[in-house]
């Protein structure tokens, strides 16, 4: 099983947390307020949740950063070579304001900005962006992964399968962007063709 530490304390971080509990990994929790982290963590509990100091280094071997889009680069920074040797996953959506494009005008990702600024030695993987919250929480979802650092995947896709899901690896780093379109597809389809927020993208593959 996986260490984990989840930065950030909000609805993402406490479902992950939660699954990553009952799949049998340790989870650390970090936040600005340290009174949030340790709620979060009492509320994880199982023998499994710990807290850290803000900026300290992580307990984890897996950092997920589970913060609003704009907060997640200036983090990583902050925390600099804290995050040395570790796997760092974003999780974020750069929506714009009007959900029908991305925040970023060129073709990059959150995840691309965070390598920029990431210490020597850290591999980042972008996960878990295309999967609503609440389909997460009740759900089996596939989980579509990208990163250059094919170690840093392996890792993330082991702890993806311990919470019953299934990661697919869809290449390179510069596949995050994309990535980050499937998200905007995914709020595309619940406000029109779907109709509703209960669903996830995923693959079925066909033999003959």
């Amino acid at each position: 099983m996986s260490s984990i530490t989840l930065i950030g304390t909000g609805n993402m971080a406490r479902t992950i947390g939660t699954l990553a509990v009952a799949g049998g990994n340790t989870v650390e929790v970090m936040g600005r307020d340290q009174s949030k982290a340790d709620d979060l963590a009492k509320v994880l509990g199982g023998g499994g949740a710990t807290t850290g100091k803000w900026g300290a280094v992580p307990a984890g071997d897996i950092v997920i950063t589970a913060l609003l889009y704009d907060a997640v680069v200036p983090v990583v920074a902050e925390y600099g070579d804290a995050l040395a040797g570790k796997v760092i996953v974003d999780i974020s959506n750069p929506f714009n304001v009007t959900f029908d494009g991305l925040a970023h005008s060129e073709e990059t990702s959150i995840a691309q900005e965070v390598a920029k600024v990431a210490p020597a030695g850290a591999g980042v993987v972008k996960a878990f962006n295309t999967i609503f919250r609440n389909v997460l929480e009740k759900g089996r979802p596939n989980v579509f992964i990208a990163g250059d650092d094919e170690q840093a995947k392996a890792d993330v896709a082991a702890f993806i399968e311990s919470l019953g899901l299934r990661p697919l690896d869809v290449g390179g780093l510069k596949m995050a962007h994309w990535l980050e379109g499937m998200g905007l597809v995914t709020v595309g389809l619940a406000g029109n063709g779907v109709g509703h927020w209960d669903f996830a993208l995923g693959i079925n593959e066909f033999t003959g």
